[in-house]
């Protein structure tokens, strides 16, 4: 009878053991690493493959928060790249395209969090914001967004009208069409400046606009040097791993959550999965 309770207490241990390893397997404290988030367009009646609603986005960040996340804003990743410290699981949030559904849907829920962004603009759209299919942040938008506790909410590149492709090949890495006289290296600088001096002029302050986000993910050597010209100190790609001090400052990698299959629970799994790999 003794043997037997020692056997069973002792199987209890080993897969008590099992089940802490196998727990903080997803739940560890990493540090001097930021998830940086990829969101498009949160949207209550539309649906594509990078749209959620807004339930699911204010799911997603109050999970996390709830497992001791922390998220940080755009200058306190740029501090951190620059050999800052950042809190334990820092987290950082970004939206591509500069959508008005940021200001409608997503905005509203990130004030409530407390939970910083960015959103990188294609500033074309600024001069009629209705005109896209789907409708673009207006610069009243901008401008009270940028008022609500500066800082917290930041307005960046996605360039200035590159945002296209020709046969499968993006504007911003490659020469298309006659160039009407342009080089191509002349086209992606006046672009950059253009969608910088846009964006500071919502500032109200030059040197604002220093960051970057590649259309459809997609760059060069030739279009960093480019961007870099143009005024752009930090660009962010679609590369779906952690963010550390090691991440070339062009080629900062984002995980995507902004699918409408990412629930909560999996958005924290692969964070934490993407931790292991980085370590």
């Amino acid at each position: 009878m003794i043997h037997k309770l020692f056997t069973g207490l002792l199987l209890a241990v080993v897969l008590l053991g099992a089940f802490d390893v196998f727990s903080s397997k997803y739940d560890f404290r990493y540090h001097d690493q930021v998830a940086v988030l990829m969101y498009h367009h949160v949207h209550d009646s539309d649906e594509s493959s990078s749209t959620i609603t807004s339930r699911l986005f204010r799911d997603q960040l109050t999970y996390l928060q709830k497992l001791g996340y922390h998220f940080i804003s755009l200058s306190e990743f740029k501090a951190f790249h620059e050999g800052g410290a950042v809190p334990d699981k820092a987290v950082f949030v970004t939206f591509d395209d500069g959508y008005e559904s940021f200001h409608q849907y997503a905005y509203p829920i990130l004030k409530e969090l407390g939970i910083p962004a960015v959103n990188f603009v294609v500033t074309k759209e600024l001069a009629d914001p209705k005109a896209p299919s789907i409708p673009a942040l207006s610069k009243e938008e901008i401008r009270e967004m940028l008022a609500y506790k500066p800082g917290m909410f930041d307005f960046q590149c996605h360039s200035d009208n590159l945002h296209y492709k020709e046969e499968d090949k993006a504007a911003l890495t490659n020469p298309l069409g006659t160039e009407g006289g342009v080089s191509y290296a002349d086209r992606i600088l006046s672009d950059t400046k253009a969608c910088v001096g846009k964006l500071n002029e919502l500032y109200g302050q030059a040197q604002s606009a220093t960051a970057y986000a590649y259309p459809f993910g997609i760059y060069t050597t030739a279009s960093e040097e480019l961007i870099t010209e143009g005024g752009i100190r930090y660009a962010f790609t679609i590369v779906n791993e952690m963010a550390t001090r090691a991440s070339k400052r062009l080629e900062i990698p984002r995980i995507n959550a902004g699918n409408p299959k990412i629930q909560p629970e999996h958005l924290h799994k692969q964070i934490m999965l993407r931790v292991q790999r980085a370590n």
